[in-house]
């Protein structure tokens, strides 16, 4: 992966939109706010693991224990 992501229009246009967001944000704001995005990230992966064991069969038959 030596290649860099490409992002689409809409993806560009969406980061300079967030970018002005978090310019208006008071610093403790920003710091609630980065707590909270970095909770998502990890929720995120998780997930992902979740869904590649469920699909290399290695979750013993359960998934996401319904």
């Amino acid at each position: 992966m030596s290649q860099p992501v490409e992002l689409s229009l809409e993806q560009q246009f969406n980061i300079r939109s967030f970018e002005t967001q978090v310019q208006q944000m008071s610093q403790e704001q920003a710091q609630d706010f980065l707590i909270k995005l970095y909770e998502q990230m990890i929720v995120r992966e998780n997930m992902y693991k979740s869904f590649i064991k469920h699909q290399w069969g290695l979750d013993g038959g359960s998934w996401l224990a319904q």
